[in-house]
């Protein structure tokens, strides 16, 4: 019975768990699982979608299995093509430990450290000989990888798929060989490799591991999964200001998945506003700003939180400045608008700055900007305000 409700636990929010049975017979035997994440070396922020996973490892942790953490040094230098309609950049060993660093930094924000194991799959990896490749690819057809849906997406679009990228889910299948994994876990896009690790351990005449899928985090735009490539991301480590700014431009059709998967809240509570919300009892804004104050006492502080509130009431219910804006201090008198943003931190990307002017999200000193090439001449500090929530003070220095 204690392993039914452990079941219960580790099932919850779970996209997909292959398979059921198999997890319930290795949590009665009593051992320490290993619970393997495989980590992309080219994302070296957290943000909130990867805290889906994470949180969900954490469970795992709690109940005293240990978490692998395979970094993919040796995989990175192919590029994950999961997802991917083109080919993806390939990394350096230099890039790879660089992120890193700041990977590990964030982290154990998350997870607990004295149940965390890292390991880089360059050291089984790398030390395979030719030989050895060829003996690991005959485990697998170039048919089943070719059912990938990226991969046959591409191939009748007339765009080139490498021979490098089909060996990027035998590779990272390899991995579970190598560390012995029990279970995989990660989000619904990462299932063909997972299953394909399950295929390969049994090639190995190993017990095949068991696969837990977590939901993809749509982000900020409401459209696509949440990536720092795509400026729609929430980091772990966001300012409190920045977190609560951005969990409320959510759009109001994630408010309750973003409860469920991001935050510790109850489930009756959620339940809760998911029926206020469907009846219209309870103002979406409401129920944002509550969320919003949740994400910021949970990375940050419960005075960070009333404080953050109370600051984002005041701008945006009175329409006062805030008391305290960040300042950047720029190097010129006149910048294009793009570069200004940019440069300053207010964007990510030049396509995310012209997105946000072209949707006139751009105002500077209480004017709205719509012009892509205008000139911000720099005489005297501007205040310029991203969206609804980000305030920034330029002075020339």
């Amino acid at each position: 019975m204690e392993a039914e409700n452990t079941l219960k636990l580790l099932k919850q929010h779970v996209a997909e768990l292959i398979s059921e049975q198999e997890l319930i017979e290795k949590l009665k035997r009593k051992r320490k699982l290993k619970v393997k994440l495989g980590i992309d070396p080219s994302a070296p922020e957290i943000h909130l979608g990867l805290s889906v996973v994470l949180r969900k490892l954490r469970q795992f942790q709690d109940l005293g299995h240990t978490a692998v953490l395979v970094v993919g040094d040796f995989t990175g230098m192919i590029g994950d093509p999961s997802g991917a309609s083109k080919t993806r950049p390939r990394l350096t060993r230099q890039q790879v430990k660089r992120n890193m660093a700041k990977y590990k930094e964030q982290i154990f924000v998350i997870l607990d450290p004295k149940n965390t194991e890292f390991t880089y799959n360059s050291k089984w990896l790398g030390s395979l000989t030719s030989y050895d490749f060829i003996d690991l690819a005959s485990k697998y057809t170039v048919a089943r990888i070719l059912e990938r849906d990226d991969f046959s997406h591409r191939l009748k679009d007339g765009l080139p798929v490498y021979m490098h990228e089909i060996i990027y889910p035998l590779c990272q299948a390899y991995d579970s060989v190598a560390i012995k994994a029990d279970i995989e876990i990660g989000g619904t896009d990462q299932k063909f490799n997972f299953l394909v690790g399950r295929e390969l351990m049994r090639e190995f005449k190993m017990e095949p591991q068991v696969v837990l899928t977590m939901p993809l985090l749509e982000g900020t735009d409401g459209v696509r999964k949440m990536s720092k490539s795509f400026g729609n991301y929430v980091s772990i480590i966001e300012s409190p200001k920045n977190m609560f700014g951005k969990i409320m431009s959510l759009p109001d059709e994630l408010i309750v998945k973003y409860f469920e998967l991001t935050t510790d809240t109850f489930p009756h509570t959620i339940e809760e506003y998911r029926m206020a919300l469907h009846e219209g009892s309870i103002n979406p804004r409401d129920a944002k700003f509550e969320l919003a104050k949740t994400l910021v006492r949970m990375y940050h502080s419960a005075h960070a939180a009333e404080t953050t509130a109370s600051e984002f009431e005041k701008v945006f219910k009175k329409k006062e400045l805030p008391d305290k804006i960040e300042e950047f201090k720029a190097h010129k008198k006149e910048f294009p608008i793009i570069d200004l943003l940019v440069t300053s931190g207010l964007m990510s990307t030049r396509s995310e700055a012209k997105r946000k002017i072209r949707e006139g999200a751009i105002d500077i000193d209480g004017k709205r900007i719509k012009d892509i090439h205008h000139i911000v001449k720099l005489t005297k500090p501007v205040i310029v305000r991203a969206g609804k929530h980000r305030f920034l003070k330029i002075i020339h220095k």
